[in-house]
């Protein structure tokens, strides 16, 4: 078991939830589901999930209204290569919103970077003027574009 396992709060979706992201990632699957019951509320309501997205234990549960998801905490994806990128940007984005950087939010609130790994190499370069060309096209895209990075690192 991981130490550390995202738990997120959800209105009354958290099993919907569990079943789209495990759709989209692979090596996902869904965990167990706990239903409460109580005199207020309906019997059968589900309150708690658990479930793995690419292997990441995750929890989830439906607590009602209160608390909404921000951009203050994002799921951050590695991708290794464009397909993956185009894939889950397209994915997770159906039904939420597609924002800049790589930033999506998904039809429940939830924020996610859809991030190629070669990013963080080039962001990180040595050489500042590339580092600098990369960050001024990130800024420009939505969706990343790996070539479009890769020739502004090569400018």
């Amino acid at each position: 078991m991981q130490k550390i396992t995202p738990f997120l709060w959800f209105d009354n979706q958290a099993e919907e939830a569990m079943n789209f992201y495990c759709s989209i990632f692979p090596n996902s699957k869904s965990g167990e589901v706990t239903h409460y019951e109580s005199e207020s509320l309906p019997a059968g309501n589900i309150t708690e999930v658990t479930f793995e997205l690419d292997g990441q234990q995750f929890m989830a549960m439906n607590g009602g209204p209160h608390f909404q998801f921000s951009p203050a905490i994002s799921l951050f994806v590695n991708c290794e290569t464009q397909a993956e990128v185009d894939e889950l940007w397209e994915k997770l984005s159906h039904g939420g919103e597609k924002q800049q950087c790589g930033w999506v939010r998904d039809k429940f609130g939830v924020s996610w970077q859809i991030i190629p790994a070669d990013l963080g190499r080039m962001l990180q370069d040595a050489d500042k003027k590339k580092s600098q060309n990369v960050m001024q096209a990130m800024l420009q895209m939505q969706k990343i574009e790996i070539e479009v990075l890769q020739a502004a690192y090569e400018r």
